[in-house]
């Protein structure tokens, strides 16, 4: 085929996706924007959810106050009273969330992953994003590196080895029935850890991905999550319907993304304490608030600059680089360490993770009360239903950022994609690091890094890593290393968190000006910094989970209208009038469709003659 039918083709499968496909409406994304400033920003969106964010800081900063005020008390120490915070006024509301409505989150999850399955495996998994003649933007290794880093990058950094030193010593909470510290605890350590870092929060992640993406690229609706709810909705998610949804899901990506910018931060204040006092003799940074807001307000300024690169420029060649240095520090760790013992824990670890797959999924703790397997009572409330709400509450922002890097990529290979590469590495990881703290913990002896984690709160977690370093060769260069992996994951979620919320504030455009990118990208930066300083991180944590209520129900509902959007696009495109249509507008005869999976075949019949080219 010459170069001008190929022209030809492209024009006609573009001009058909939005004849057949697009909804009949006048509506455009971003058509009522403000553009002042060097801003093109909704006008609704936009400002209600700035002011939403700053009174939602303002009000837990002067919490007490405000609580003191109105007579608010909790329990004290000492057996008295004393006036609540805004901390353990959100942890009240959580364990409610926790304890009503655990088991509608269990199942929630498991019906995301059957129905993401479904899609990938049906004959709806040749659909591509952006349709026909979509192309993917980024490489595959780019694109995965993107995703990784978006979704769970200071999240593995922070808690690969603290997580599985707190199973270790329940013996896996009440999930299996084992001594704490032993070898059978051992293994339920790791097999629960890449249980809340498997398949599951990967399946919330794909199934948001793929709703955003396919009402986006395949509808010409806004990237943003109203979009989804367009079948049931129709015109109306361009009005206050689909503004409370917008909003709702800013508030759950800025706050979500403030914690975590708030966990890096220590986590880096605790490798500077470590690396400042193997170089000196003593520590020259401190583990406190001031260095933490210090810590964030440069990766801020480094993010910024980032954000203002664009994404090509920015979050890929960052994340390019996260990978990267990953791979060469797990290198590093499985060659100096324990090399036989690592490869055999991960191996059997994920053995034992897929044989109790099934039964760790539909868990609910129901028959599990005090003194029951150790009498670790509400267990998996406290664990697995909270990483549930944790990662479905960062869906929106993980799940829109992974659809704005996938089109022209199939369902299929989107749904494997997000669910099995990162997973198998993060399995990896967790087996290495997880396995290096348990070896350190039961071989070697050192019962001073599971005395940290359990005993210091966050922080302990924080030194977790660099706790378990110190056993092996080149402690330093590897804290050291550590630092740099947790600064450039904190600049890349920080990159790609402005980016969502930038589309999520534009009325779903999918390119908006850099003033706004670094606006926003300043905002996160400011939100962690006063909530830090203030001591109201543990609240914006519990806040930003307790959405994940809402949004598993609106989950629920999006997985049926992924369905309607899929069948409606295979119903085209195994229609005779698709075949007919590409016909007339390219007057060249027919175009072949493959019928076995919707794809269309991209070059124009001439009688019994295929000039057909993938």
């Amino acid at each position: 085929m010459t170069d001008g039918e190929e022209e030809t083709v492209g024009e006609t499968s573009e001009g058909l996706q939005v004849e057949l496909f697009h909804p009949d409406s006048d509506r455009e994304p971003g058509d009522t924007n403000i553009e002042r400033f060097g801003f093109d920003v909704h006008p609704v969106v936009f400002p209600v959810a700035l002011g939403l964010i700053v009174l939602f800081v303002a009000i837990t900063l002067s919490f007490e106050t405000i609580a003191d005020t109105l007579g608010w008390t909790m329990a004290a120490a000492d057996g008295g009273t004393t006036t609540m915070d805004a901390g353990n006024a959100f942890n009240v509301i959580f364990d409610e969330i926790n304890a009503k409505f655990g088991w509608f989150y269990i199942l929630a999850v498991n019906v995301f992953i059957a129905a993401l399955l479904f899609f990938a495996f049906s004959k709806y998994g040749k659909i591509r994003l952006g349709g026909v003649e979509a192309e993917p933007e980024f490489s595959t290794f780019a694109w995965m590196a993107m995703l990784f880093s978006a979704g769970m990058g200071i999240g593995l950094m922070f808690w690969s080895v603290a997580e599985p030193m707190w199973h270790l010593g329940t013996g896996g909470g009440n999930l299996f029935d084992v001594a704490p510290n032993s070898g059978a605890g051992a293994q339920a350590a790791m097999g629960v850890t890449f249980f809340h870092w498997g398949f599951h929060p990967w399946a919330i992640y794909g199934l948001v991905a793929l709703g955003l993406g396919f009402f986006s690229f395949n509808r010409g609706l806004p990237l943003t999550f109203r979009s989804v709810f367009y079948p049931l909705l129709g015109d109306r998610i361009y009005g206050w319907p689909g503004h409370v949804i917008d909003l709702v899901t800013v508030f759950a990506t800025i706050f979500g993304l403030g914690t975590s910018l708030g966990l890096g931060a220590q986590q880096i204040n605790a490798g500077l304490e470590v690396v400042s006092e193997d170089l000196t003799g003593s520590a020259m940074v401190d583990v406190a608030t001031t260095p933490q807001i210090a810590i964030i307000g440069v990766i801020t300024a480094i993010a910024t600059i980032s954000v203002a690169a664009g994404l090509e420029g920015g979050v890929k060649r960052l994340s390019t680089i996260n990978v990267y240095i990953m791979f060469i520090f797990l290198g590093f760790l499985l060659a100096v360490g324990p090399t036989l013992y690592l490869f055999d824990s991960i191996v059997q670890s994920v053995g034992f993770y897929l044989q109790n797959l099934a039964y760790m999924s539909f868990f609910t703790e129901s028959f599990m009360g005090e003194g029951v397997q150790g009498g670790y009572a509400n267990w998996a409330h406290f664990w697995t239903v909270f990483y549930w709400g944790w990662w479905i509450a960062w869906s929106p922002f993980v799940g829109l950022f992974i659809a704005r890097i996938s089109r022209g990529r199939t369902v299929r290979q989107m749904v494997f994609g997000v669910l099995l590469i990162p997973t198998a590495f993060s399995f990896v990881w967790l087996g290495a690091f997880g396995g290096a703290g348990i070896y350190v913990q039961q071989v070697v002896g050192d019962a001073n890094l599971q005395t940290i984690v359990t005993t210091q709160g966050d922080i302990g977690n924080a030194y977790a890593m660099f706790a378990m370093l110190d056993s092996f060769p080149l402690s330093t260069v590897t804290s050291i290393v550590a630092i740099s992996l947790v600064t450039t994951f904190f600049v890349t979620s920080s990159d790609s968190g402005s980016l969502v919320i930038d589309h999520l504030t534009s009325g779903g455009k999918h390119d908006v000006p850099r003033t706004q990118r670094i606006f926003w990208a300043i905002s996160e930066g400011a939100v962690a910094a006063t909530l830090l300083w203030g001591g109201g991180l543990g609240a914006l944590q519990t806040a930003s989970i307790t959405t994940g209520l809402p949004f598993a129900a609106i989950l629920l509902l999006m997985v049926y209208t992924v369905y309607l959007g899929l069948r409606s696009e295979y119903e085209i495109l195994q229609s005779e009038e698709f075949r007919e249509r590409i016909g007339e507008i390219s007057g060249e005869g027919d175009v072949d469709v493959d019928r076995s999976g919707g794809d269309v075949v991209t070059g124009v019949r001439e009688g019994t003659e295929s000039g057909s080219s993938d």
